[in-house]
């Protein structure tokens, strides 16, 4: 993730200031935002993505960013002062097992998702934070381990 000043307004109590934001994802994708940190706050104003963001990875985009936004502010996040104490490292997508336990989370999302009649590739997208081509390949993966049925069924 980079993260680079924009501009700064200075204030009679303090500043406000602008940073471009870019996350570039090992599989191609890309997320370039323009926030805004003041007073211990954070607000996304503009987002681009390729490809696009669902709206709930929309949600979490600014949990994504806001550790790296803080420290390059020389600030405290807020919600992860003991973390930052700690020395513990954010990650811009979530933690997700490999191997068998990963393929097998996996289906557990997509079965979830076909249940609640939502799209099952678009909920792992959201659960792991990877793209559609690579969601896909887990979910095949998945399908190799014996977790979901087969796609098509031979004849």
């Amino acid at each position: 993730m980079s993260v680079w000043p924009a501009w700064e307004v200075q204030e009679h109590d303090g500043a406000t200031s602008w940073f471009h934001v870019r996350l570039a994802f090992p599989d191609g994708a890309r997320v370039d935002a323009l926030a805004v940190v003041s007073e211990q706050q954070l607000s996304v104003e503009d987002v681009r993505a390729q490809p696009a963001l669902s709206l709930d990875d929309l949600t979490v985009l600014a949990d994504w960013i806001e550790g790296p936004l803080f420290d390059a502010c020389g600030l405290e996040s807020p919600e992860t002062g003991e973390e930052a104490e700690s020395g513990g490292a954010r990650r811009a997508r979530p933690a997700w097992p490999r191997g068998i336990e990963g393929r097998w989370q996996i289906a557990q999302e997509y079965r979830a998702a076909q249940e609640e009649g939502v799209d099952p590739v678009l909920a792992v997208m959201c659960a792991t934070g990877h793209s559609r081509r690579r969601s896909l390949r887990l979910i095949s993966q998945a399908r190799d381990a014996g977790f979901l049925t087969p796609r098509h069924a031979r004849r």
